[in-house]
């Protein structure tokens, strides 16, 4: 097993802590932060991705141009453009959503963000 560096580590913990924070978001049908969290671990797991391959992270938030920094597959690249929506239309009120069917959506970022993990953990 490969030893990872300390703050690739702990990227990578507050990445799943973010995706904890999510799922627990559904259950509380408090569907927008389930959304946002989603984007936020995908965010954070791809920035210790970064860390451990090479020795730094880009201070973007575009989790499309953070895939391909770390030489994403094309499906994560696209399961990371609806999230990167996430990031917008949660924390922007004039920015519409759809927000009629949040949950379904919501549901959808937090089952995307688990497959870019299960990528992120494969490939470190």
């Amino acid at each position: 097993m490969k030893i990872m560096k300390e703050e690739a580590k702990s990227w990578l913990k507050k990445a799943e802590e973010d995706l904890e924070v999510a799922k627990d978001m559904i259950k509380l049908k408090k569907y927008e932060y389930a959304a946002f969290w989603s984007q936020q671990a995908v965010e954070k797991a791809f920035k210790g991705m970064q860390i451990e391959k090479e020795n730094r992270f880009d201070k973007i938030h575009d989790l499309v141009l953070l895939s391909k920094k770390v030489s994403a597959p094309s499906e994560i690249t696209e399961i990371c453009k609806k999230l990167t929506l996430a990031y917008t239309y949660t924390r922007y009120p004039d920015v519409e959503s759809g927000k009629a069917d949040m949950e379904t959506i919501s549901k959808d970022f937090v089952k995307d963000a688990e497959e870019v993990f299960r990528w992120i953990r494969k490939n470190l």
